[in-house]
């Protein structure tokens, strides 16, 4: 098929073959953290290093959500259909209220400042989960260069009673995550050390414990080639769609490549959306992309 890499056969039912991949926005600097809100027929997205937060819509094309950001990264939305955001400059997540107001739901852990949280996903029990590595606070480009109080971890977050836990301290660069759909794993990319001659990078998966509250120590599930694993997202049957230097990446559940949608530039993150969660939006560099596929995402990324 035109567009796609068939790696393994079973990756043939997972694609159209004429639905090709939709280029539906560029001139941007550099996209992550796309979320799709149903209810209101958009995509959000961040510009990171312009420090906004744009909206998309089929009709009206791109505007401006919110600008400045806070030099915000990876959004998801909560189970009430809120905003929860990473932002690098304010070192924090926040949730966006209903009337628009921004509640900063994290910042600090031990007395310590955050670095600069990079991705986050709810759980179903309405906990919030995101990586922290030092990346925004390394570079005047995506936040600020600021001091590191903290190492690099992944964190839980409790918004009912506040309480922040470490979730693990294994990684040097935890960067995307996603659960799988009966939410016993958790998969996380290792992005190292920014300025690493060799960073280790691949993405590990972590079993839940059966309160699931606690995490396994994490063990290597994938590595991405060429390229890593930045943001990614599980469809309903346990694939993991993962960013990529060559596109995007079809990972089943047992870890083996089932294909790749080739994408023209460098892939950060993405996100199911649109009807019925079966189209596939990608942020590429300085570009959106849309895809439709043959699969579903989950409902709560």
């Amino acid at each position: 098929m035109d567009g796609f890499d068939i790696i393994d056969p079973r990756f043939r039912a997972c694609v159209l073959p004429n639905a090709p991949l939709e280029k539906l926005a560029d001139g941007f600097r550099w996209l992550e953290g796309p979320v799709w809100f149903g209810d209101a027929d958009c995509l959000l997205f961040s510009d990171l290093p312009n420090d906004r937060v744009l909206r998309w819509t089929e009709s009206g094309g791109v505007s401006v959500y919110r600008q400045p950001s806070g030099f915000a990264n990876g959004h998801t939305r909560d189970r009430q259909g809120r905003l929860i955001s990473c932002s690098h400059q304010h070192r924090c997540i926040t949730r966006t209220e209903w009337d628009g107001s921004v509640t900063v739901l994290g910042e600090r852990y031990a007395g310590q400042r955050l670095n600069s949280p990079n991705d986050v996903v709810v759980k179903r029990d309405g906990t919030i989960w995101f990586t922290d590595p030092p990346y925004g606070i390394q570079t005047d480009y995506e936040g600020g260069k600021q001091i590191a109080e903290r190492p690099a971890c992944v964190y839980r977050l409790n918004p009912a009673t506040g309480e922040l836990r470490v979730v693990s301290e294994a990684f040097e660069g935890p960067n995307g995550l996603c659960f799988s759909p009966d939410e016993r794993r958790l998969y996380v990319s290792e992005s190292g050390a920014q300025f690493a001659e060799q960073p280790v990078q691949h993405i590990s998966v972590m079993t839940m414990s059966d309160d699931g509250e606690h995490c396994g120590a994490p063990v290597l599930f994938h590595k991405i080639a060429p390229g890593f694993a930045d943001g990614f997202r599980c469809d309903e049957a346990g694939r993991i769609w993962s960013s990529a230097a060559d596109g995007v990446h079809c990972i089943a559940p047992d870890g083996a490549l089932l294909g790749k949608i080739k994408v023209p530039f460098t892939v950060s993150n993405l996100a199911f959306g649109g009807r019925n969660r079966s189209r596939l939006f990608i942020c590429a560099s300085h570009t959106l992309y849309a895809i439709y596929l043959n699969c579903r995402g989950l409902p709560f990324p």
